[in-house]
């Protein structure tokens, strides 16, 4: 559904301008039943031709590496899966569940579910450490819960138009172009943050969130404040904490009671995880430094 609301480009311009031809959508797809299954069965026979499979969800292998609690067209999805990235010419992986395992992957993990390249941080998933596309590329992964609309159209595009190879790829198999920046880049409260302002849901401007809150921003790895959602806002600015659903530990803490929406931290004070790149005790240093400097605001009231 997030692909649907694509903008630039939308789905309409990727195929009347890009020459894409959507084989099957779960909501737009004309074939039903049967239909389907004769499709997919065309494409591993080689009858149909498939530069691209988008693969959205967990992979699900349970029990005991069946797959028989996730059956798609009268057989196990993962057997489908396994079939079709054989013949695909490129292989991208939509959303957290697809990339990482997800939800479902949480421990103790009864469904028995893997991402199709990594399970969280390890390299592997379903398709195995050394899996390659026909193109030559492993999975091209585009995590997020849900993934913006646009990161899919724009990598959907780069292989249209045979550009994939110019789009570099990170440890996490994420193209760079939207995932290098941190989602604090272009975040409303960045000012909040450098003067460790807390802050709060909804308190719109009036603080930081990554304080209190649980905010991911300065570690997770997304666009997010810089290609707005419906180009018009994000989580941080409607003052909601960044989730971190692009990073590969989402959902962190494999969602240990007390961790969600609230900042972890030693002995009440310290926050556990620091801003990417950062020296703890630096860190920690700066922090206490600058919470006994006055804000402007401060300033401003006391000049008053």
């Amino acid at each position: 559904m997030s692909f649907l609301n694509a903008e630039e480009p939308s789905v309409v311009e990727l195929i009347t301008d890009f020459g894409l031809n959507i084989l099957w959508h779960p909501t737009t797809g004309l074939q039903i039943g049967d239909q389907v299954q004769d499709l997919l069965k065309d494409i591993i026979a080689g009858k149909v031709q498939m530069d691209i499979l988008v693969y959205e969800g967990s992979l699900i292998q349970g029990p005991n590496n069946t797959g028989s609690m996730n059956f798609f067209a009268d057989r196990p999805m993962m057997d489908w899966i396994k079939e079709l990235s054989e013949v695909a010419g490129y292989v991208v992986a939509i959303g957290d569940c697809a990339t990482w395992g997800g939800i479902p992957a949480v421990p103790p993990n009864p469904s028995e579910s893997t991402g199709l390249q990594f399970h969280k941080k390890k390299k592997g998933g379903f398709l195995g450490a050394n899996y390659v596309s026909k193109g030559g590329l492993p999975v091209i992964n585009i995590p997020g819960c849900p993934a913006h609309p646009d990161w899919i159209t724009q990598i959907l595009v780069a292989i249209s138009v045979g550009r994939i190879g110019d789009v570099q790829i990170d440890d996490y198999h994420r193209p760079k172009t939207f995932f290098t920046d941190f989602v604090q880049t272009g975040c409303t409260n960045v000012v909040n943050f450098a003067q460790k302002v807390d802050g709060g849901f909804g308190k719109r401007g009036h603080g930081c969130l990554f304080f209190e809150v649980g905010c991911r921003g300065p570690m997770t790895r997304a666009s997010c404040n810089n290609i707005l959602w419906n180009r018009q806002s994000s989580k941080t600015r409607a003052n909601h904490p960044c989730l971190g659903c692009t990073e590969p530990g989402f959902p962190h803490h494999d969602l240990m009671k007390g961790s969600v929406l609230k900042t972890m931290k030693h002995l009440g004070v310290f926050p556990k995880e620091v801003p990417t790149g950062r020296n703890k005790l630096a860190y920690y240093m700066e922090a206490g430094f600058q919470k006994v400097m006055p804000t402007n605001n401060q300033v401003h009231q006391a000049s008053k």
